[in-house]
C-alpha cells in the first residue's frame, strides 16, 4: 500500500520510495528497514499488474535507476484496499496483549520491574513522537500527520494503562502466587 500510494503520487525510483517514506516518518507504521523488502514488494506489485517500469535510466556514474508508475488497475486496488482498512477495523494480535494474558508466568516483582521498563520506553517514544510531530508540522500539510497523531494518542492511552497497572502491582492490589 505504501509504495502503490507513492506511486500513485508521482513515477519514482525504489530508492525514492524508501526515501519519501522515511523523510515522512511513514517508517514508523511501514517496514521498510530493508531495502531489499521495498524491491521484493515492488516485484510483487509488478507481478501482479499494480505497477508497471514507466523507464529505466542512468545519471552520470550512478547505477541504473527503473522508475515505476501505478496502472490503472493499481489505483483502483488501492482505493479498495485503503477503503476496506479505514472502513473495517482488523483483528490484529500485537504482542503486548498477549503478554498481558499470560502475567502470572512471571514473580510479581519481575513483572512490576519489566512495567516500569515499559513505561520508560512508552515515555521516550511519547517524547520523540511530540518532536516529530512539532516538526513535521512545519513542512507538512496536517493530512500527512494523521497517523502519527493517532499514534500518539495509542501509546498515550497504553502508557496511562500501563502505569495504572504498576501502581496497582506495586500497592499489592494486584497480586498472584507465582508457581512457574
Amino acid at each position: 500500500m505504501a509504495l502503490l500510494s507513492l506511486v500513485c503520487e508521482a513515477p519514482m525510483h525504489a530508492y525514492r520510495m524508501q526515501q519519501m517514506i522515511k523523510e515522512r516518518h511513514k517508517d514508523d507504521v511501514v517496514n521498510v528497514a530493508q531495502r531489499n523488502s521495498v524491491y521484493q514488494t515492488i516485484e510483487r506489485l509488478l507481478r501482479d499488474g499494480l505497477l508497471a517500469v514507466r523507464e529505466t535510466a542512468r545519471e552520470e556514474n550512478r547505477p541504473e535507476r527503473t522508475v515505476y508508475e501505478a496502472t490503472e488497475t493499481g489505483r483502483e486496488t488501492l482505493r479498495q484496499w485503503m477503503h476496506a482498512m479505514l472502513s473495517t477495523p482488523a483483528r490484529e494480535f500485537p504482542e503486548f496483549p498477549a503478554a498481558l494474558a499470560f502475567l502470572p508466568v512471571l514473580p510479581p516483582q519481575e513483572a512490576l520491574a519489566a512495567l516500569r521498563q515499559r513505561i520508560d520506553a512508552l515515555e521516550a517514544r511519547l517524547s520523540a513522537l511530540d518532536t516529530e510531530i512539532a516538526d513535521g508540522r512545519t513542512y507538512l500539510a496536517p493530512l500527512f500527520l494523521v497517523e502519527s497523531e493517532y499514534q500518539r494518542v495509542q501509546i498515550g492511552a497504553e502508557l496511562d494503562f500501563v502505569r495504572g497497572l504498576a501502581d496497582d502491582l506495586g500497592e499489592g492490589r494486584l497480586d498472584w502466587d507465582y508457581r512457574i
